[in-house]
């Protein structure tokens, strides 16, 4: 690694993340023609930081002629977790009982996705894990426990410590470092649901529910 920012601000995306990667060129002493391809979280999260932190690869992508990843947003935050005896389930609220979640397991060093990624109450998601040791990893973890206690078997899960809450955005660049390019014009954010433009679409065009596609391409 030859330079690293994370930051959890939760606004001002658009204002803050091209000064970041202005100070990353500066920090790493690279020129972004040196760089050999980007990485971004594909999703789920916020609709609007996917979105601008997608565009922004895009837009580097393209103008640079460099190659263009995306990874799961959950895998690198389970990235942060090293232990290779339990099931590690990051978790992202997503309101209402509901999480983004999935189950990931180190195998032969490398990170592989047990429990696919998924939009799902957290009682569901819990119905689903494994009868073996659970990491619960994320910020939002411990906004959960009442419902770990609820539905897991005492003894059975623990949730991650401070370094987990989280993601690294070196842990982003390690699972992309081998991971296969996009297309650069087809790429699209992975929110695990409908978005609101989505869904008061299907509300007025009906028949297009098995036929909408990637809506955010479409339009």
């Amino acid at each position: 690694m030859l330079a690293e920012n994370t930051t959890a601000v939760g606004r001002n995306h658009s204002v803050a993340l091209m000064p970041l990667v202005d100070n990353i060129f500066k920090q790493s002493s690279l020129t972004p023609a040196q760089i050999d391809r980007i990485v971004v979280a594909q999703g789920p999260g916020s609709y609007t930081g996917l979105r601008i932190g997608i565009t922004t690869a895009k837009t580097l992508a393209y103008s640079l002629d460099k190659e263009l990843v995306g990874v799961s947003s959950l895998a690198v935050l389970a990235a942060g977790v090293q232990d290779v005896n339990s099931v590690i389930v990051p978790v992202f609220d997503a309101r209402r009982g509901n999480v983004f979640a999935g189950g990931y397991v180190w195998q032969n060093g490398q990170l592989v996705n047990r429990i696919s990624d998924q939009h799902i109450s957290f009682a569901a998601l819990c119905r689903q894990l494994p009868d073996r040791q659970v990491c619960f990893v994320g910020a939002d973890a411990q906004r959960f426990e009442a419902e770990m206690k609820q539905n897991l078997t005492p003894g059975t899960y623990r949730i991650g410590g401070a370094e987990t809450l989280v993601p690294r955005a070196f842990n982003l660049g390690q699972l992309g470092r081998f991971a296969d390019p996009v297309n650069v014009n087809d790429f699209v954010p992975n929110y695990l649901r409908l978005t609101q433009a989505e869904t008061q679409w299907l509300a007025q065009n009906p028949k297009e529910k098995d036929n909408n596609g990637a809506y955010v391409k479409k339009i």
